[in-house]
């Protein structure tokens, strides 16, 4: 990188601070990811077993799931013992 697009960036980031609105929603979204990823690590789970196993409200487990797949960090898994829900599991869980 040239010195004078460091200097640009520098430049901006001095300029444009971040919220701390902006800041405490990552910290939130970082602290509910870990929780979700820590549940699956026990095994494959449906959307209501993460949101009652996590704490966290089922829309906002859906999305940080369907987040969360988008990203590679979690794949989907089978489909439950009703054929109602899909299961989702950790990405690096899975055996190729």
């Amino acid at each position: 990188m040239s010195t004078e697009k460091i200097m640009t960036v520098k430049i901006l980031r001095d300029r444009r601070k971040v919220s701390d609105e902006v800041k405490e929603n990552l910290k939130q979204f970082n602290k509910d990811k870990k929780s979700i990823l820590t549940e699956l690590g026990l095994g494959e789970r449906t959307i209501a077993q993460l949101s009652t196993g996590t704490g966290i409200p089922r829309d906002k487990t859906m999305f940080l799931v369907m987040s969360l797949v988008k990203f590679g960090f979690v794949s989907v898994g089978s489909v439950d013992d009703n054929d109602e829900y899909f299961t989702y599991k950790l990405k690096k869980n899975e055996q190729n």
